[in-house]
């Protein structure tokens, strides 16, 4: 089965996402099942990790009423208030009962702290996470952030952590480190995965080669291996910088042959937990 590890849905008309305004234009618009659906037949995608673009219940529960009706979505990564132990329990709980309920994300790099993620209360709920089998979803930007990660798969060994994006590198601007030393200081902990997405928006948007993109997967695939990637469009975000089969194709360039099946779909399926779904196309 193929994994599509990171995508997005969002409605202009009912939901709230200070991130996204007008000037990102064509982000700027509804995006659901049906606008995805025939990519994802296009491409032969079979399932998805359906992930929260905002920071909000509202938008968790809207999530997973599309997961319900929605017959490729494998998993959500919703949101639930890390920072306040007593209320993100009360959310876990709730969630706990769905099928789909796979994980949890927090928009950290919007926060302007840029130790939000350790703070007290975040690392406390954190275990809350860990105790029920749930991913953590780490959509990283500065290298504190990974740095943070560390913190996090010491202090939680048990944790599902992924590292969005291989935590964004400043692909454009052909910086290599510290994210490259960062990245590798996070894969020493087996409890850490990545995700090779949303490379082709953190590279020259009208420009970029796949030879851009080369080393920071090669490094990736070094310290983690296979087993511990996953692939993800960053749909519709990525329409930013190519369309969504070229980015599918450019993933399968990059990672080659060797392990490819983790990486498009079995690391997902064991990360996540959904390794029974049959997934589907159709919206």
């Amino acid at each position: 089965m193929i994994v599509d590890a990171h995508q997005h849905f969002w409605n202009l008309e009912t939901g709230d996402y200070p991130w996204l305004t007008p000037d990102l234009g064509v982000l700027y618009r509804t995006y659901g099942p049906e606008h995805l659906a025939p990519e994802l037949a296009a491409t032969g995608v079979q399932a998805t990790v359906l992930v929260q673009a905002a920071d909000s219940g509202a938008e968790t529960d809207a999530l997973l009423a599309l997961a319900d009706a929605c017959a490729f979505v494998a998993g959500v990564v919703g949101w639930v208030p890390l920072t306040d132990p007593a209320e993100a329990a009360k959310a876990l709980e709730r969630y706990a009962s769905h099928p789909k309920f796979v994980g949890v994300r927090h928009l950290i790099h919007d926060e302007p702290d840029p130790d939000w993620l350790v703070r007290d209360g975040v690392l406390e709920s954190l275990g809350l996470l860990a105790a029920q089998g749930l991913a953590f979803d780490v959509v990283s930007l500065l290298p504190r952030h990974l740095e943070h990660v560390v913190t996090l798969a010491r202090r939680h060994p048990e944790l599902k952590i992924v590292v969005d994006h291989l935590s964004k590198p400043r692909i454009k601007a052909g910086e290599w480190q510290p994210w490259a030393g960062r990245l590798a200081a996070a894969a020493a902990f087996p409890n850490v995965f990545a995700k090779v997405s949303g490379l082709v928006t953190e590279a020259d948007h009208a420009a970029w080669t796949v030879a851009d993109l080369r080393p920071y997967v090669a490094h990736a695939v070094e310290v983690f291996g296979p087993e511990r990637l996953m692939f993800g469009s960053d749909w519709p975000v990525a329409l930013l910088a190519a369309d969504y089969r070229t980015v599918f194709e450019t993933a399968r360039a990059l990672v080659g042959e060797q392990g490819s099946d983790l990486v498009f779909g079995g690391t997902a399926a064991r990360f996540y937990g959904f390794s029974g779904f049959s997934g589907g196309n159709a919206p």
